[in-house]
């Protein structure tokens, strides 16, 4: 490999949430941080070159979004996920979250109802409850180690609804949604005129074997009734540098939208967010491809490290991402003892299942996004806690 993932980079005491957080969220600091959903990984070396190119000028001034940036990302969407986008499109966005916050204000209004599928990423169903909307919970069906959706579940509780929050590809279970899925939940979506608002943060991080499907791209009707958010944060490794987009194909939900981020100046970002954002579509095919490779083989040899010394705990295989939902149940906890199991016994920092819905109850998240030593020694905790 070209890449050294292998490499341990120590990052406890710079401030980064994974490492210095632990304390304010466990209080205590000798667990083994599996939790924040970024890599442990060196952030490629064109990306940091290319913002020490802007340091170099020694001037940190105001800066617009650069054609590059445009042009990287018309390129990248179309050859990785047959998106044909124009500039026109495409809306700096300072964060995904902070986006579907900002399609909630544009398009709902406080009480509206809005709906989820836990168990699915947090921040979907809180900053909704955050901004005085009642949210719909629409509960996945766990079977056949996946997520899976109940469409005659979904064609009732989406009623009513004025937005649907879809999580494609689905955080914390890795799923990779079907072509034929997702234009059910397209039609019927249209049917109850709700909008649907896809975070796609994790499509690049479709692993081998697997093939994203972008909900515009879908149908038609998809197309003309979406927001699509993307980034390169995840897959590149670059969270901490806001850089993300939304995709809007609509003209009069595009124009709506882009004049509310306007209106508040939230359509412009840092300076180094549009170079990153480039360098990262531009010269990252490599790199990826064999990120993906070495997450992949973490993902396999936890799911045999499991099948050979804790066969009580399975994994819910992920199609997409370096985040694997720990199936725990077969252990006869009570979540509170789940939670402590890994905490107590194991010196383990993973999400408990929960925070991602009731329905997450049993579970636990797991990031595989780390050198193979440090998984390989957490899974050796978690076996001997469980002797």
């Amino acid at each position: 490999m070209k890449y050294d993932f292998d490499e341990i980079i120590v990052r406890k005491g710079t401030d980064c949430v994974k490492y210095d957080a632990v304390l304010e969220n466990w209080g205590r600091d000798d667990l083994l941080p599996m939790w924040v959903a970024d890599m442990d990984f060196r952030t490629p070396s064109f990306i940091i070159d290319s913002i020490r190119q802007q340091l170099d000028l020694g001037i940190l001034g105001y800066t617009q979004p650069c054609q590059r940036w445009y042009d990287n990302i018309i390129k990248w969407v179309d050859r990785h996920h047959g998106i044909k986008v124009q500039l026109q499109d495409i809306c700096f966005v300072p964060g995904i979250v902070r986006g579907i916050a900002f399609a909630l204000n544009c398009f709902t209004q406080p009480g509206d109802k809005v709906m989820v599928q836990p168990p699915v990423y947090h921040p979907f169903f809180l900053v909704s409850e955050h901004n005085n909307r009642e949210v719909v919970y629409n509960q996945l069906d766990i079977y056949d180690g996946q997520v899976n959706i109940n469409f005659e579940r979904f064609r009732h509780d989406i009623k009513g609804c004025k937005m649907f929050i879809l999580c494609n590809p689905h955080n914390p279970g890795g799923r990779v949604w079907k072509v034929e899925e997702l234009q059910r939940v397209a039609e019927i979506c249209k049917e109850n005129d709700t909008l649907v608002v896809s975070d796609e943060i994790h499509a690049d991080l479709t692993l081998p074997g697997y093939k994203h499907h972008s909900f515009s791209t879908i149908s038609e009707v998809a197309r003309m009734n979406s927001i699509t958010f993307m980034a390169p944060s995840k897959a590149f490794n670059m969270p901490g540098i806001s850089s993300s987009y939304s995709l809007i194909f609509n003209p009069m939900i595009r124009e709506k939208f882009n004049k509310f981020m306007e209106s508040s100046e939230l359509s412009m970002g840092n300076m180094f967010a549009y170079s990153a954002c480039a360098s990262a579509y531009e010269q990252g095919e490599e790199w990826l491809k064999q990120m993906l490779a070495y997450v992949q083989a973490n993902i396999d040899f936890t799911e045999q490290f499991l099948k050979d010394n804790i066969p009580a705990i399975s994994m819910l295989k992920p199609q997409a991402s370096y985040l694997i939902f720990l199936d725990c149940r077969k252990l006869g906890l009570s979540q509170e003892e789940l939670v402590n199991l890994f905490v107590d016994k194991a010196h383990l920092a993973l999400n408990d299942g929960t925070m991602f819905g009731k329905e997450g109850k049993g579970f636990m998240r797991l990031n595989v996004g780390c050198p193979r030593s440090v998984l390989q020694q957490a899974l050796q905790q978690l076996k001997e806690a469980i002797g």
